[in-house]
């Protein structure tokens, strides 16, 4: 975990993976260092410092919820991403706005439990060792008087610890055992109607209790056997109690729910009377969990208090202002992110550690095809991609997907046949493929 990063560290390592909006790094990074010194406080004043929380206004494909996502894996903080226009106003058949914090306690869980299961890893693999020992060497079924000779088991020990040196060798992964696991019999979806998922899966928590799962004997190898015996032991080891009580901690102080298209529950001034009538309700029901609440979990009570919420929208047709009151409140921090241009298209593709350029590179060595892009082929891609957005509907940095992807096909489709072959993707290349395209805006519209 790197919670004690400082705003520049941050920003650096939003870098990698992000070009450009500046401004918006900035503001998140000191919003998550801003966690760190609330913990240093005491505990007096450190239940009264509330997060700031963020709007960042945009077109979409410009690195909203990257920047969120890639932050809260920087903190290996509980993330959760969520639509505005998933969730409806208490009374009509939609998502009920609590389900988002049980959602994001879900995800904590899940954190932690990776977290757990990594430090038991050891211990887990040890007992799992002894039991496939026990499966490959049955004990012998010897009679009582055969105790009375301890050099008895001397012959079966030796055996026992060359099994083990074959093991962790693994000279015995392809061996067949015969293992009991727990029978993956089709789960029955109760209440799935809209609204009612939280009450199905708490009543499949108590049939689960209830009627203890079955188990049937399978054959697998010892390999596949010993990966299931690990999950096994590990989930053994691990106090599920602490599990529990540490995510909603980690939830409680560090989580990050980041609402995308808060501009669609606007309610535009001029539009007022043609509006969505739930709109403004979801807009209700959503200050009470962004304001601080209490939720209930089938972990307990989660306290939204300290939960940081980053919301995002492009204001096309609306702006901020045209929240209620109280909401606007409650997101004190507005930043707008910049529309990305051929410059910017250009970096995307060359500076990001996953850079898509590095992505099909590698994706096409695994067929022994050395894959190259040139510098003027690249500018060329940029060009295109501005291009593309100017024409049509403006989609950011995913234009970059469409358009290479319409480049690389034919590469794709022949790479097995191509193996050891070394090919160049520059301006002429681009160009063949792109440029028809691009000059027939009515046949771009439907493939880029």
């Amino acid at each position: 975990m790197h919670n004690n990063l400082t705003p520049r560290e941050i920003v650096s390592e939003l870098d990698r993976f992000i070009i450009g909006q500046d401004k918006a790094k900035r503001m998140v990074a000191v919003a998550m260092r801003n966690r760190w010194r609330r913990q240093q406080l005491d505990p007096a004043i450190r239940d009264e410092v509330a997060p700031k929380n963020i709007i960042m206004i945009g077109p979409t494909g410009v690195g909203k919820t990257e920047i969120a996502r890639r932050l809260a894996r920087l903190c290996s903080a509980p993330f959760l991403k969520i639509e505005a226009t998933k969730y409806t106003e208490v009374g009509y058949v939609g998502r009920d706005v609590e389900s988002m914090i049980r959602d994001l306690m879900e995800i904590g869980i899940n954190l932690v439990r990776e977290e757990e299961n990594e430090k038991v890893k050891v211990r887990a693999s040890e007992r799992a060792e002894e039991r496939l020992l026990d499966l490959l060497l049955p004990k012998s079924s010897a009679p009582a008087h055969a105790s009375a000779h301890p050099g008895a088991e001397q012959p079966q020990n030796g055996t026992r610890e060359k099994l083990r040196t074959l093991l962790r060798e693994g000279h015995l992964n392809e061996r067949e055992v015969e293992l009991e696991v727990e029978a993956g019999g089709q789960q029955i979806e109760l209440f799935a109607m809209p609204g009612m998922e939280d009450m199905g899966s708490q009543f499949q928590d108590i049939f689960s209790k209830i009627i203890p799962s079955r188990r049937k004997r399978r054959r697998m190898r010892v390999q596949e056997a010993f990966e299931i015996l690990v999950e096994e032991e590990s989930e053994r080891l691990i106090d599920h109690d602490k599990v529990a009580e540490m995510a909603r901690e980690r939830v409680e102080q560090t989580g990050i729910i980041f609402i995308d298209e808060l501009d669609k529950i606007a309610v535009s001034s001029d539009n007022q009377r043609n509006s969505d009538v739930s709109r403004q309700g979801v807009q209700r029901d959503l200050l009470p969990i962004v304001e601080g609440s209490a939720v209930k979990t089938k972990y307990g009570m989660v306290h939204t208090d300290h939960i940081l919420f980053i919301a995002a929208g492009a204001f096309h047709f609306s702006k901020p202002s045209d929240l209620i009151p109280e909401l606007q409140g409650r997101f004190p921090l507005r930043v707008e992110l910049s529309a990305l241009d051929r410059n910017d298209f250009y970096r995307i593709l060359t500076e990001p550690s996953n850079a898509l350029t590095k992505q099909y590179s590698a994706l096409l060595s695994t067929e022994g095809v050395n894959l190259q892009f040139t510098d003027c082929g690249l500018n060329e891609v940029a060009e295109a991609a501005e291009f593309a957005n100017q024409e049509m509907e403006n989609i950011g940095a995913r234009r970059l997907y469409t358009i290479l992807e319409k480049i690389l096909s034919d590469i794709s489709f022949n790479a097995p046949d191509r193996s050891g072959e070394t090919l160049i993707v520059d301006r002429q290349y681009v160009r063949e493929h792109v440029d028809d395209i691009l000059k027939d805006k009515d046949l771009s519209q439907y493939i880029l």
